[in-house]
């Protein structure tokens, strides 16, 4: 488990991070020396048009893809940590899960609980199911369990709830927040939707073209 934190204190930082790949003749930055400071128990969500690099930076902080900067959790360096560390200690939930064993239960850690599906209006029977049979939103409830398994610092959280109905959805903006609340971990959300920002988030990140535009209150995020 994650230690309590002060809920001032800042947990995770990156500085200057950069991403630049080519697509045939053309070199794309997409990201631009972005700085980031997320403080324990915070939930900042993430808003900006697609394209502007809000997903290459989830996987960029989360250590899965080449980027120049640093990122930095409780003070160590990623760079100082070995990789599946990092990985279990900063958590990314991507937008589609993808998954290499073909039963759901396989996924999960030993001993793990399978009433803790009832949180995302799953049966504990969904453990035994075969992943094929599973549908987008499930498999996006299920892979946000299978993280917070792992008890992260740092959960990274691509649209969530892109695929869920309102049931769904509130059923995992409700486990996000005893999370973060009980672990003080820091939470990063990218969201299209203002309206769920305002519910959920205590500061809001415009990301465009590769650089963050301003910060303002999840009240006041943009429609």
């Amino acid at each position: 488990m994650h230690d309590p934190k002060a809920p001032d204190t800042t947990v995770f930082t990156a500085r200057g991070l950069t991403k630049v790949y080519r697509m045939g003749e053309v070199e794309v930055h997409a990201l631009r020396g972005v700085d980031l400071d997320l403080y324990s128990g915070e939930l900042v969500v993430l808003l900006g048009p697609s394209g502007s690099g809000k997903s290459l930076l989830l996987r960029a902080l989360a250590d899965l893809d080449p980027h120049a900067g640093e990122v930095r959790l409780d003070g160590v360096a990623c760079s100082a940590m070995p990789a599946p560390q990092w990985r279990r200690r900063v958590v990314l939930v991507a937008a589609e899960s993808q998954g290499g064993h073909a039963r759901v239960g396989a996924h999960f850690p030993p001993g793990f609980d399978p009433a803790q599906l009832a949180a995302v209006d799953l049966p504990p029977a969904a453990l035994d199911w075969e992943v094929v049979r599973c549908s987008t939103g499930e498999r996006q409830r299920l892979a946000l369990l299978r993280a917070l398994a792992l008890q992260p610092a740092a959960l990274l959280l691509d649209e969530p709830t892109g695929n869920l109905d309102a049931g769904s959805c509130a059923a995992v903006e409700a486990l996000i927040a005893a999370y973060r609340h009980a672990h003080a971990a820091a939470v990063l959300w990218v969201s299209h939707d203002a309206r769920q920002a305002a519910r959920v988030a205590q500061r809001c990140l415009t990301l465009h073209d590769g650089r963050f535009m301003a910060g303002v209150p999840a009240a006041e995020a943009p429609a």
